[in-house]
């Protein structure tokens, strides 16, 4: 799908036309240089490479330099292949927030909040084993048992437990764009996003 590359600024709420007041994320999407066009011929498929975001040249690789240097571009720190644009792009050219307009739907993607090593109940909303009675002693966000005794004698893949939360690739669909500000790359949409802020987003169309 067309989309562009964003970075989380933070959230807010305006008021609608109804005198609601809607929550709503402002995300700075683009501007974003063409650093590769991919082709049928060549690599398979068609797609453009689309870099956002200066990089420090000292923090940047030669081979990437030399890959940036090809598309006449400075070293950008995010890199995203997109698909589905109904114009053709070549190297070098930028895109920029006017790829969107008001009242469209848009799927973003991001990089959810790392919570760092959670136990049960927060990590996958149990109950813990019951009240604090019957002799049960600081048990209430214990998760129990892990299942049966002699046989298997083993814990089965994918058992909820402890361990890191957050921290997961989640995309949240159908947000709509309630206003774009291209003079500052800027859109804002409706609801919440993965991410803290200043993260990067994939914003799709």
């Amino acid at each position: 799908m067309p989309g562009l590359i964003g970075k989380k600024i933070g959230m807010t709420s305006v008021f609608s036309a109804e005198g609601k007041n809607v929550p709503c994320t402002v995300i700075e999407a683009g501007p974003c240089v063409v650093t590769q066009v991919k082709t049928v011929e060549q690599d398979g498929y068609e797609a453009i490479q689309l870099a956002f975001d200066e990089k420090r040249e000292k923090s940047t690789s030669k081979p990437m330099m030399g890959h940036f240097q090809k598309a006449g571009s400075t070293p950008k720190a995010k890199l995203v292949e997109f698909s589905g644009f109904d114009k053709e792009f070549k190297l070098g050219d930028v895109v920029t927030v006017d790829l969107f307009t008001e009242d469209t739907f848009v799927d973003i993607t991001g990089i959810s909040k790392g919570k760092g090593f959670q136990g049960v109940v927060k990590r996958h909303g149990f109950g813990g084993v019951g009240g604090q009675t019957h002799g049960q002693h600081n048990r209430g966000r214990a998760p129990g048992s892990l299942g049966a005794s002699s046989f298997p004698s083993r814990v089965f893949k994918g058992m909820k437990m402890a361990g890191r939360a957050g921290g997961d690739r989640v995309k949240v669909e159908n947000l709509r764009v309630l206003k774009v500000i291209p003079e500052n790359n800027l859109i804002v949409v409706k609801g919440s996003v993965p991410g803290a802020n200043g993260s990067y987003l994939i914003i799709e169309m």
